[in-house]
């Protein structure tokens, strides 16, 4: 059995990346179309920041922060060290 996708957790990586400036807007909006694609349903914050457009990173953030569920701290750290 395979662990879900900690969608929280990307997306508190998204987070921090776009304030901190190693990931651009661009690159979530590629994130949730990816998304899209792969989920069965489609959950409204997908949509949202599926058609945000690639200069709205203030809008992207916002979308962002609907993303529910809990962040595991320990694949966040990971997540932004293979990034470093």
């Amino acid at each position: 059995m395979s662990t879900p996708t900690n969608y929280r957790t990307l997306a508190e990586f998204y987070i921090r990346g776009l304030t901190e400036g190693f990931v651009t807007a661009s690159e979530v909006i590629k994130w949730a179309d990816e998304v899209i694609v792969a989920e069965p349903k489609t959950a409204d914050w997908m949509l949202d920041i599926s058609t945000s457009g690639e200069d709205d990173r203030m809008g992207v953030l916002h979308h962002l922060h609907a993303v529910e569920g809990v962040v595991d701290e320990a694949a966040l750290t990971a997540l932004i060290a293979a990034r470093s």
